[in-house]
């Protein structure tokens, strides 16, 4: 019996930390092996290109350098650990995952949605998570504790609009497809884990 891919995505500062804790902790709650993942990153390559993409440099990264360095982390992700994890019956949480660039690059820097099918065609066919649960928030709410975490990184520097444009590419996305449950993050931190219990429970009935 293959494992099951488990996606959080979410603004900065939506607490998707808390929901990988959530997840793992009801995935133990069941008796389920799993490992955790996150993107951009989860090997010594695509955590190369985490610190590329994340870092300042004295030239403007444009959208498409940027979305490339995406996708090539995502397919090394994928091919070394996830499917691998998969086949064996390991259940995968995932930090992010495609979802992340359609609302981020395609969304926020308005990359055109074609290209993003494309590329996802080219790395990863007809690869995707089994279940995504996305923590929706207010960029400004997202944005004022992610500021408390530390310094900021080239991401989360980005204008107020752009953030706007992610949240609303992830809405709209949200609505259309099954597979994706959405979370109040704006709820206190009990609701949340309730939330995302009840979304996992409503996914996979005992």
């Amino acid at each position: 019996m293959s494992g099951k891919f488990i996606v959080i995505e979410g603004l900065e500062g939506a607490g998707k930390s808390t929901a990988v804790a959530t997840v793992s902790g009801w995935l133990e709650a069941n008796n389920v092996s799993y490992i955790k993942v996150r993107e951009p990153g989860g090997t010594p390559f695509a955590e190369a290109l985490r610190d590329i993409v994340k870092s300042d440099w004295q030239e403007q990264v444009t959208p498409q350098a940027e979305l490339l360095l995406m996708y090539a982390a995502r397919v090394q992700l994928v091919e070394n650990v996830i499917r691998p994890a998969l086949q064996q019956g390991t259940w995968v949480i995932g930090d992010r995952h495609d979802l992340s660039s359609r609302a981020y690059q395609g969304g926020g820097r308005e990359v055109d949605a074609s290209v993003l099918q494309q590329l996802k065609q080219f790395t990863l066919q007809d690869f995707a998570p089994d279940f995504t649960l996305y923590l929706d928030i207010n960029p400004k709410v997202g944005l004022s504790r992610a500021s408390h975490r530390g310094a900021l990184d080239r991401f989360e520097r980005s204008k107020i609009d752009f953030f706007t444009r992610t949240r609303n590419r992830y809405l709209e996305i949200a609505n259309t497809e099954a597979n994706i449950a959405v979370i109040d993050a704006e709820q206190s931190l009990t609701d949340v884990q309730q939330s995302i219990v009840s979304a996992l429970e409503q996914q996979w009935p005992a």
